[in-house]
């Protein structure tokens, strides 16, 4: 793989309530390990070697548990909020000047097994400055909130779904600076979903279909499936 990997791992996580009040999100422990391991397992398997994460709450006990990344022969990078939250998209586009000229984003909390060769692969090949991966959803793990046609990203909203809506975002995509144009020397708090929207408006956004469902620990039941899938795959290596 060529491209960095930015990991989104600064909310505050108020889903799973009291939980994460010491602890962050992206260190609770899953099948006997911290969830960050798990998901930096799927990340090295497929050939990334450069991981820059972008922190707020907690993210001291982040950057102690994870360290510069040698033990996974891997380099880690970080960047924080600061005294203010940013917004996801605020937190990329802090991280830019050490993401190159194009990069994955995806969120701390999933357990996405997916190709993303094959991801990379199709954002070189469009030619546009992002791409969103998207899965055939139908409202079954969370609600839908894409229409996605042909191939196509026509609409993405997390607020305002509607009945063509039958993919979700599956939770990693491929961006580049130039995305971020509208909003690079403004300050204040970005979302990551208005940079998507911009892209469909201006049609600078590749869309991949993943076939398989995605895995995520933040609400309690998705913590629960998570742990579910990865103590059952610990047992069956034992």
């Amino acid at each position: 793989m060529s491209l960095p990997v930015a990991v989104l791992a600064g909310g505050l996580a108020t889903r799973l309530g009291a939980v994460t009040s010491q602890v962050p999100k992206i260190l609770l422990d899953v099948a006997g390990r911290p969830f960050a391991e798990h998901q930096l397992e799927l990340l090295r398997r497929a050939g990334v070697s450069h991981v820059v994460y972008c922190l707020g709450h907690l993210g001291e006990c982040v950057e102690a548990a994870l360290g510069d990344g040698s033990a996974w022969r891997m380099r880690f990078e970080y960047v924080r909020d600061g005294p203010t939250l940013v917004g996801t998209g605020g937190a990329v586009r802090q991280a830019l000047p050490r993401l190159g000229r194009a990069f994955f984003v995806m969120y701390g909390d999933s357990y996405l097994e997916c190709d993303l060769g094959a991801i990379e692969a199709a954002f070189r090949a469009s030619g546009r400055l992002g791409l969103m991966t998207v899965y055939h959803n139908d409202d079954r793990f969370d609600r839908s909130n894409v229409q996605f046609v042909d191939g196509r990203v026509l609409k993405y909203d997390k607020v305002r779904r509607d009945a063509a809506m039958h993919h979700i975002d599956y939770g990693v995509g491929i961006l580049t600076p130039e995305a971020f144009g509208p909003w690079q020397d403004m300050g204040g708090p970005l979302d990551l979903a208005a940079v998507y929207q911009s892209l469909i408006a201006s049609g600078a956004l590749a869309g991949y279909e993943v076939g398989s469902r995605f895995y995520e620990i933040g609400s309690p039941e998705g913590l629960r499936e998570t742990r579910a899938l990865l103590e059952a795959r610990a047992r069956s290596v034992r």
